[in-house]
């Protein structure tokens, strides 16, 4: 992969992890809530994962192999969770992975 490629998939994870960042903001009870406006947030935090997956499973094997704390494996089977079995999506794992797993990937990466 060149490094323009990676440079915008980098750039990518880093505005996926802003607009996570931005409804970690909204509060968890806000996110949990059983309102509409509850519902849409964990969609929105269903499609940020997926989209943080999607972005990583493109990015090369060496630049995973040089980041070997961030759990690549666990991003995906999260991913093929929500994308596959939302009827099985646990809302407060989903929370965890938003609100910590996302933002330590962000920092892993530098970004």
């Amino acid at each position: 992969m060149n490094e323009d490629r990676l440079a915008r998939r980098l750039d990518d994870l880093a505005r996926i992890g802003a607009e996570a960042a931005y409804l970690v903001g909204k509060g968890r009870a806000a996110y949990l809530a059983d309102t509409l406006d509850g519902a849409l947030l964990r969609n929105a935090g269903e499609r940020i994962l997926i989209k943080v997956a999607t972005v990583a499973e493109k990015l090369p094997e060496d630049f995973k192999l040089a980041h070997p704390d961030v759990d690549w494996v666990g991003i995906n089977r999260m991913r093929n969770l929500v994308a596959h079995h939302y009827d099985k999506v646990n809302d407060d794992l989903l929370w965890q992975a938003i609100s910590v797993r996302v933002p330590h990937l962000i920092a892993a990466l530098g970004l």
